[in-house]
């Protein structure tokens, strides 16, 4: 066992997992958090009223390949089984997301089989584009104007705030458009979601002797001194006072609402059009199937570029924001004592089960760089 003390700057996925393994080899683990509460985004409660379980900072599925991390998140969780369906409002009628034989037979009024559905939609193609720079390229590649119009171009544009002509192909990478009638819209071998809420599954993950946690406490470098080594879960600027700039970010803004009876029949709405302000609603009981509630809660969600006092939501990511990612990831590299982890200390869009496989990766290289004796460096996976 090893002993020293080690300070956690954020109490959400990041902090606790690297916390709790740690804290399992001796270590004493200091976790602050800024926010009242603990779990980060993914933090869930129970609304008042209705008694629906609520996603506050929007939905979080949990799905993975990763079966070490499948099982870690059930040794203090039990995930009941969860699939996404998503549909889509466009054009005045509901469609299912992502795009499948439904969805192509639905939209084009046909009832093509899968290798008819096939050469119908490389008809609609755009074959000219050879080499698809942009979104909107990949788009018209793979589906053709109509089906881009109705179900990409419009959401593209409320998400990132720009035309999909400024937005980098590998953003879709590898459309999703399935020629079948499966409309779950994850592939991964595990998915679900936790019984009793994220809340109470980070709760557990935190509850070890040798962990202390504080809320409502904001961490400032000079804390860092007291500490044998600092993982950092906040912005990667934001350790250095953002004195070359920010790094851009998208959040967003919740519109809640609440309905007697079931407001929409599904989780997520999308809404395509680009006329309709929102990019989706969203309906919280029925992320717990397994429960049953009259009343409803519900949330429109708008998407706005961030400012300094917004939350940070999607790293932007692009030419601009890279460059000044690179002069920030260089100084981190030659800055000791700390490690920066997460979605924010890494500056790149992760989803949860990543998040807790980086985490435990980045805590057994701490261990290892411990007993050789060498510098644990600042980032255990590159942002760049």
């Amino acid at each position: 066992m090893s002993s020293g003390k080690l300070l956690m700057v954020g109490a959400g996925l990041s902090g606790a997992v690297i916390g709790r393994y740690l804290a399992e080899q001796g270590y004493d683990i200091s976790i602050v958090d800024a926010r009242d509460h603990i779990a980060g985004n993914c933090y869930s409660k129970r609304d008042a009223d209705t008694g629906v379980m609520v996603h506050v900072y929007g939905p979080h599925i949990f799905h993975t390949d990763d079966e070490e991390v499948w099982n870690y998140v059930n040794g203090f969780e039990t995930f009941m089984p969860y699939k996404n369906r998503v549909k889509t409002t466009s054009g005045g009628a509901v469609y299912s997301l992502p795009v499948n034989l439904h969805t192509i037979n639905q939209f084009y009024g046909k009832t093509m089989r899968p290798d008819e559905a096939r050469a119908f939609i490389e008809e609609q193609a755009d074959t000219t584009i050879t080499e698809p720079q942009t979104f909107e390229d990949q788009a018209l590649r793979f589906v053709g104007p109509d089906l881009y119009k109705a179900f990409f171009k419009g959401y593209t544009q409320k998400q990132w705030g720009c035309s999909p002509t400024e937005l980098p192909a590998s953003i879709l990478k590898r459309l999703p458009v399935r020629f079948n009638y499966d409309d779950n819209y994850f592939f991964h071998r595990f998915q679900g979601m936790p019984e009793n809420g994220y809340t109470v599954m980070v709760e557990r993950i935190l509850d070890h002797p040798n962990i202390t946690v504080h809320l409502n406490t904001r961490f400032t470098r000079d804390q860092a001194a007291e500490y044998d080594h600092v993982f950092y879960s906040g912005p990667l600027d934001g350790w250095f006072d953002f004195d070359l700039g920010r790094l851009g970010y998208r959040t967003l803004d919740f519109e809640r609402f609440t309905f007697e009876g079931d407001y929409q029949g599904c989780a997520v709405m999308n809404y395509g059009e680009e006329e309709v302000p929102f990019t989706r609603i969203t309906e919280h009981k029925h992320f717990a199937p397994w429960e049953s509630h009259e009343g409803s809660v519900c949330y429109r969600e708008f998407s706005r570029a961030a400012e300094p006092d917004d939350i940070p939501y999607y790293p932007i990511r692009q030419v601009k924001e890279k460059e000044l990612l690179g002069r920030y990831v260089e100084r981190a590299a030659q800055t000791d004592g700390v490690t920066f982890v997460g979605r924010l200390g890494t500056y790149r869009y992760l989803d949860m089960d990543v998040t807790i496989r980086e985490a435990l990766d980045t805590a057994r290289a701490f261990l290892d760089a411990r007993e050789a004796g060498t510098k644990m460096p600042a980032f255990a996976v590159q942002p760049l």
